[in-house]
């Protein structure tokens, strides 16, 4: 194939624009060679991945930013994450400087950032752990959540602002005071038969887990492989996940798991697969 039109097919298949950083604005959106998720990870032999709509939440994680390959995991405070055997590659988002963005937190922003990118800010919300819902577009208009104790309150008490920089704001304050039980009660759960890309293996508790489903791909019998990726505790990177188990695939996972699914820190059972309601 000509180089020319090599390049063209991976714009084609494989591009999406750069997503917002708090701190910096992107300096070009043409990605380089194995810098998305789609280009890094290719389908074991005899699967292909289903095609999926541009604008969906599907294409926005298959296309999701990675960092050089060999790049360590970094905490929230700039250290390395002590175990480097779990994870494949790097996802290339900031995650801010509190130790705040852990499993859950990972899921919520994901799933969030998706919605802010599509300009679809009255489907962000999500519940606080005391069962109070959080809409990004109260806060987005200058309402802020007052918390005493476990009760909790919209004030009137900022100008409105619709800048990145306040919608990480927003996720922060959910990150604080949300995690794997409450978001475990928003999603719906769903058949492993039926798996989708953006669906998330999740376990509420205290402590909890959560992992989510950023691509997947087909053989010709329908059988279904997949990637994971998760975040975890203290606060750190998002990071697509290895298959310890029965490995040859790795990083994809069969649906073919049984009942229960062994991931390098967390194992789930079949039926912890839930899903994000659509509105």
């Amino acid at each position: 194939m000509k180089p020319m039109l090599l390049f063209l097919l991976l714009i084609e298949t494989c591009f999406r624009p750069s997503r917002p950083n708090p701190d910096t604005a992107p300096q070009s959106n043409l990605p380089q060679p194995d810098t998305l998720l789609c280009q890094r990870f290719a389908p074991p032999p005899g699967f292909e991945r289903p095609a999926v709509d541009s604008g969906s939440f599907a294409f926005h994680l298959r296309h999701l930013p990675l960092k050089p390959p060999g790049s360590r995991v970094l905490l929230f405070n700039g250290l390395e994450k002590s175990r480097s055997d779990v994870y494949e590659a790097v996802v290339d988002l900031p995650i801010g400087n509190q130790d705040l963005h852990q499993c859950a937190d990972a899921v919520i922003r994901l799933r969030a950032e998706y919605l802010w990118q599509a300009g679809r800010f009255n489907e962000i919300h999500f519940n606080l752990t005391n069962g109070f819902r959080v809409d990004y577009n109260r806060w987005r208009k200058g309402e802020r959540v007052k918390v005493s104790g476990n009760k909790t309150s919209w004030v009137a008490q900022k100008t409105a602002s619709g800048t990145y920089a306040t919608f990480w704001q927003y996720l922060e304050f959910v990150f604080t005071y949300a995690g794997t039980l409450s978001l475990s009660k928003e999603l719906q759960q769903v058949d492993v038969a039926e798996m989708k890309i953006g669906d998330v293996f999740i376990q509420g508790g205290a402590p909890g887990h959560a992992v989510i489903v950023v691509d997947l791909a087909v053989d010709s019998s329908g059988k279904k492989v997949f990637l994971l990726a998760q975040s975890y505790m203290p606060a750190q990177e998002i990071q697509v996940l290895k298959k310890t188990a029965n490995g040859t695939i790795s990083p994809w996972y069969s649906v073919e798991f049984g009942e229960r699914l062994e991931t390098p820190e967390w194992t789930f059972n079949k039926g912890d697969l839930k899903r994000f309601r659509e509105e």
